[in-house]
């Protein structure tokens, strides 16, 4: 016990330097100036040289930032730190334990090892392409971060997130994409009238007014129908336009386009003629010509229009039988009544009684019964061909406007008629002239509408052959457009 004694105040020395520490920030508790972040691990010695009971405060007193120990003292709660104090740490909340959960005072003087109190900290969340986010406490554990999109942009994914206990942020992170379509808006219907003579109208319109929602480029717009500047015929037409944005969100608008035609009222054609039109026939300035047909002849306007009042311009003529004057000074005056209206067969012969005439006559039947003459007294010669009826004969002459001059005889009794019109004996000598027609056998001339020697013949003429050549070489466009539409009354 003596020895004990003696060595006691030595002990006491030398543990009094190694309870000398130092508070370490965010440790949580003091620790002697050499510490380390190591759990110490001491063995027990094998005999206790101090009466540790005697010692209330044998290590030094926790004390942890941002946490809190909880300690089981042997000797009771009142010696919080006596040799084998049993210390349990915790942190508060927003903050994680650094080092072990639970520490003891050793018999050392020091506790078995170090913790402190860390604060939970995310990682920085990434930017947004074309967003942004706010949080609420920055990277700290509970902050709340909530995700927005540019206008035009909409938000996929996670429209928050948290920041967790284990530091790590709830959720995934969302995109901001373009899901909104383009607006379009298309030009305003419109009407138009038809142009003068034609069925349609031209039609000029804007290119539709386009933007982009999001990022303002449109990638494409699309037509569907005739582009601006087009003829439109009548009735109403729809045309559309298809935007795409970069996102290939496509929004449509359509708008239409109404052509009108002003029309007259139909014209009906005059008796015994007929109406040649140009465009649709009653459209406005459609033009309508008045034709009378073969021995007929227009009284009145030509042509009437059809105006932008809906009205006709002028009124309907007369298709009257024509008259022929003979009472005139020259064969021109006489030829110039049949300009443009009518073509002649010009027949001369020596007499009455030429067989060559009476044969001619008789196949085209062009005189009264009264001037008839008797088919016996001149019979058909065998190398002519089969005739046609005369009722037939004389249609066919009617239907291709050909009227028969007949020059017969010789002078002084020499004989010009038109039917029943007779020639003086001037007109007569100038026909003769004019038409190299001799007195001495028999001759026919065909004349076409403007006075042209087209075809002679010194034999009688078959009205089969007489109205192919005519069919084939001397009918108008329009005459065989009609001859065509209304077929051949004379079957």
């Amino acid at each position: 016990p003596a020895m004990a004694q003696e060595a006691a105040p030595v002990l006491l020395v030398v543990l009094a330097r190694l309870v000398s520490s130092t508070w370490h920030e965010g440790s949580g508790y003091y620790a002697a100036e050499s510490h380390t972040n190591e759990v110490y691990v001491e063995e027990a010695p094998p005999e206790p040289a101090l009466d540790y009971r005697r010692v209330p405060q044998w290590c030094a007193t926790l004390n942890i930032h941002r946490g809190e120990a909880t300690c089981y003292s042997p000797r009771g709660g009142s010696y919080r730190s006596s040799l084998g104090t049993r210390c349990e740490l915790s942190c508060a909340h927003g903050y994680r334990l650094v080092g072990p959960s639970a520490v003891q005072c050793l018999p050392s003087r020091h506790w078995s090892g170090m913790a402190y109190c860390r604060q939970i900290r995310c990682h920085v969340l990434p930017a947004v392409l074309r967003g942004s986010y706010v949080c609420s406490a920055g990277v700290q554990m509970d902050s709340r971060c909530d995700y927005t999109c540019l206008p035009g942009y909409q938000l996929e994914g996670d429209r928050s997130r948290i920041c967790m206990e284990d530091g790590r942020w709830s959720g995934s992170e969302p995109i901001c994409v373009d899901l909104e379509p383009p607006k379009i808006r298309c030009p305003d219907s419109r009407e138009r009238i038809a142009e003068p003579g034609k069925l349609t109208a031209t039609v000029y319109w804007d290119p539709p007014r386009v933007k982009d929602s999001a990022d303002g480029v449109i990638k494409r717009v699309m037509l569907r129908g005739p582009e601006p500047g087009s003829e439109f015929p009548e009735g109403e037409h729809v045309i559309r336009y298809t935007a795409h944005d970069q996102a290939y969100n496509r929004a449509s608008c359509k708008f239409s386009v109404r052509v009108q035609v002003r029309r007259c009222p139909v014209l009906k054609p005059p008796q015994n003629g007929y109406i040649s039109c140009t465009s649709d026939g009653n459209n406005y300035g459609a033009t309508c010509e008045y034709l009378c047909e073969g021995g007929y002849e227009r009284q009145g306007t030509s042509l009437r229009v059809c105006q932008s009042t809906q009205q006709w311009t002028g009124s309907q003529p007369l298709c009257a039988p024509m008259q022929i004057n003979t009472a005139v000074n020259s064969a021109a005056s006489l030829l110039d009544q049949f300009h443009e209206k009518r073509r002649l067969l010009v027949i001369s012969a020596p007499d009455p009684s030429n067989r060559f005439y009476k044969m001619q006559i008789s196949m085209l039947q062009v005189r009264g019964p009264s001037r008839r003459h008797p088919p016996s007294q001149c019979p058909p010669s065998r190398n002519l061909l089969t005739t046609l009826p005369p009722q037939q004969a004389a249609c066919g002459l009617d239907l291709r406007h050909v009227t028969i001059v007949e020059l017969v005889g010789q002078p002084p009794h020499e004989v010009g008629r038109i039917r029943e019109h007779e020639l003086s004996l001037g007109i007569i000598e100038e026909l003769r002239q004019f038409l190299h027609l001799t007195r001495s056998h028999f001759n026919a001339v065909l004349l076409d509408k403007a006075g042209t020697d087209r075809e002679r013949y010194i034999s009688p003429v078959n009205p089969d052959e007489l109205f192919v050549f005519i069919d084939t070489y001397l009918l108008s466009e329009r005459e065989a457009a009609r001859r065509e539409q209304s077929g051949d009354p004379c079957e």
